[in-house]
């Protein structure tokens, strides 16, 4: 079986419920059991992924069929994907607009399948060691000091310390190849958080918006129609694998053509729909394969 590592970068604010309310927030995203941070299950990316390869012949190979008559005509599809797991986090800074944060057990995480992904030609970088609590790692050019080595983001205080050019280089790379602008925004803007810090931020950073729902004649709220959707915010980057294997159709199709087809099938797809909300504009994500 063959894998790939594919980015999913936020266009627009991104919705993919948990379908229960918890606390205050009456629509909270999916998030990791263990963890507790946000993530798109695997589940949504191979619906939307699907609907991409409408009317083309590798469809049901690739995916499988999508109801099944009987049992002697069903089978799975060759591609299998996991869960997009959250790897670079928006905040609001004092000094720069914007910091994209990560830290280091999530670089663990992206490194470990980015090598079981057969990345050894372009290594990610060593993982850095452990990063004290209200400490940040920036990169050289970091836009994000408010004053002295002092960086202000959402409600921390943290010290800012060199030592994350090289995973601030490797991800623009992978996230934003080709356009040289974007990554020396992304780099200015780039932090390694501890794990703690992180994941404060990654509980209380999230977009809250209050929704409504208006009374047509009266004009105003309806009673019991004001709720609260989370969403991460726009310019959130996830990543998730995708596995290929043999085509299970009777078509033939070996494992490294099961992805190159896969590949091809998404080449000039600009943007997806990922998760709920599409009428008011959530979920535009780019897939960068």
């Amino acid at each position: 079986m063959l894998t790939q590592v594919f980015h999913l970068h936020a266009l627009s604010a991104l919705h993919v419920g948990a379908g229960q309310a918890l606390g205050v927030v009456d629509l909270p995203v999916a998030r990791a059991r263990a963890t507790n941070l946000p993530l798109v299950p695997g589940s949504a990316l191979k619906g939307v992924l699907r609907d991409e390869f409408a009317g083309k012949d590798c469809q049901q190979a690739l995916f499988g069929p999508e109801t099944i008559v009987e049992g002697t005509s069903a089978h799975a599809g060759a591609v299998a994907f996991g869960d997009a797991h959250l790897l670079i986090l928006p905040v609001r800074s004092l000094a720069g607009i914007s910091a994209f944060v990560t830290c280091r057990f999530v670089l663990a995480r992206y490194a470990d399948d980015l090598r079981r992904a057969g990345a050894a030609a372009d290594e990610p970088p060593a993982v850095p060691a452990e990063v004290a609590e209200g400490t940040a790692l920036v990169t050289a050019k970091t836009c994000l000091k408010a004053r002295d080595n002092l960086l202000l983001l959402e409600d921390l205080d943290l010290q800012a310390k060199a030592g994350a050019d090289l995973w601030a280089e490797a991800i623009a790379g992978r996230t934003h190849a080709g356009d040289p602008d974007w990554q020396s925004h992304f780099k200015q803007r780039f932090a390694i958080l501890s794990d703690d810090d992180f994941s404060f931020l990654a509980d209380t950073a999230t977009e809250v918006r209050a929704r409504i729902r208006v009374h047509d004649s009266r004009g105003v709220v309806q009673d019991g129609h004001l709720w609260y959707e989370e969403n991460l915010p726009a310019e959130t980057v996830l990543w998730a694998a995708v596995a290929a294997g043999p085509a299970r159709n009777g078509s033939g199709l070996d494992a490294q053509e099961v992805l190159r087809q896969f590949r091809d099938g998404l080449t000039g797809t600009p943007t997806l729909q990922i998760g709920g909300k599409a009428t008011i504009g959530r979920g535009l994500v780019r897939l960068v394969l």
